[in-house]
């Protein structure tokens, strides 16, 4: 393009001494039109010339001022360029009415309701998880677990959130269940052991006694036992049953506020969390979680993926089914987004000053020339050619004008 420019100029220079050739042999006065039209073509192409090489270069090495601009200026261009950037691109009206416009939400569940699609983010996200739990440090890890989980169960006291906890459940009276079962446990028993109930009474009975006697007490005491064990399971109303909630409701307080209570529970605790089993359990936690989760990412069948697949797949086909859905996540992004753009809009567009400042600036002249140059030299031609045409016109205006 520089050529073809060039060319441009040639030919109204050829032209030019074409016409003053043809003036001093005496032509006629059509030689004046031409002398006009191709020297004011050489001026405009001159003068464009200079103009996009002023851009680049100093013209012909001469320290003309204004000229050199993109290697001279690079540092300022490259500030003006983050503040134009910052200002009309991440405006936050600017990118809430991208973000709206761009119905994220839609496309991503249209995306995500796919087979193939959700397959491909659980094949990604498995990736992911087998890169992250590889690079972490299993001693670094376990040692997170045992100072990191474990203290907040040392230092945290038991004795008032489990007396909350069960206090509702009593409340509730979702603890019934297990009463039941109890009752029924203990009936089955009594009922299935009559020859062990007879023996601890002959037992406790005096060596005196005659054996008929601790046969026949024993036969009572048994049958108390087993119809006050009926009487307690069947009847959901019975003392027995009542005390127990009693008990448990004062258990649940004590927990709460009785300070020998919490003191004991602090003590089973600490036993717990000593005990070797426990240890050994917290030893061997992040290696078995480890395992299970390289397992599960690397089996596609694993119920984990299977179970992210049909999430993301529910995921996809609500957020395209529900607007309430859409516009919530919608909300999110252009939250999230304008957050961003408000608080950190300096730190985005340092990215290009930085950037534009450890540029060299004959690289960066070399680089925005091959991007541009091509364009820039339309207006060397462009200007050849309006030269041309506008001392044409005035050469024929002051003719006819003089």
């Amino acid at each position: 393009m520089k050529a073809v420019a060039t060319g441009f100029l040639l030919v109204a220079v050829v032209v030019y001494f074409f016409a003053r050739w043809q003036e001093n042999a005496g032509a006629g006065a059509w030689v004046g039109y031409v002398r006009a039209a191709a020297e004011a073509g050489m001026v405009g192409a001159l003068a464009d010339w200079f103009a996009v090489t002023a851009l680049f270069r100093r013209p012909l090495g001469l320290p003309i001022p204004h000229t050199a601009i993109i290697p001279t200026r690079k540092d300022t261009i490259g500030r003006s360029l983050g503040d134009f950037v910052g200002t009309n691109f991440l405006a936050e009206d600017v990118v809430r009415d991208k973000l709206r416009s761009a119905e994220i939400s839609r496309r991503i569940g249209l995306w995500l309701d796919a087979d193939d699609h959700a397959e491909r983010v659980t094949s990604e996200l498995a990736t992911a998880v087998r890169g992250a739990v590889q690079v972490l440090r299993d001693d670094d890890v376990q040692a997170i677990i045992e100072h990191g989980v474990v203290r907040k169960l040392v230092d945290q006291q038991w004795g008032p959130p489990l007396g909350r906890i069960l206090g509702q459940v009593f409340s509730d009276g979702s603890h019934h269940k297990l009463v039941d079962l109890v009752c029924d446990r203990a009936y089955d028993w009594v009922r299935d052991n009559h020859e062990t109930v007879l023996r601890v009474v002959s037992q406790r009975a005096p060596s005196w006694s005659p054996k008929f006697v601790d046969a026949m007490l024993a036969d009572k005491i048994y049958a108390e036992v087993l119809s006050f064990a009926w009487a307690v399971r069947t009847d959901s109303e019975h003392p027995m049953r009542q005390a127990v909630d009693r008990f448990l409701v004062e258990f649940a307080e004590d927990l709460q506020h009785d300070e020998k209570t919490m003191a004991r529970a602090e003590q089973i605790k600490h036993q717990v969390l000593e005990h070797p089993e426990v240890q050994n359990l917290v030893s061997s936690a992040w290696g078995t979680a480890k395992k299970m989760l390289l397992n599960a990412a690397e089996d596609s069948s694993s119920e984990l993926r299977v179970r992210v697949r049909d999430g993301l797949r529910s995921l996809g086909a609500r957020l395209h089914a529900e607007p309430e859905l859409r516009a919530k996540v919608d909300g999110w992004l252009e939250g999230a987004a304008t957050y961003v753009v408000a608080n950190y809009r300096d730190e985005l567009t340092t990215l290009i000053t930085d950037t534009v400042e450890r540029w060299d600036a004959q690289d960066t002249s070399r680089k925005i020339e091959l991007q541009v140059g091509r364009d820039l030299q339309f207006i060397r031609i462009n200007g050849t050619v309006v030269g041309a045409l506008a001392g044409l016109a005035i050469y024929t205006i002051s003719e006819l004008l003089f």
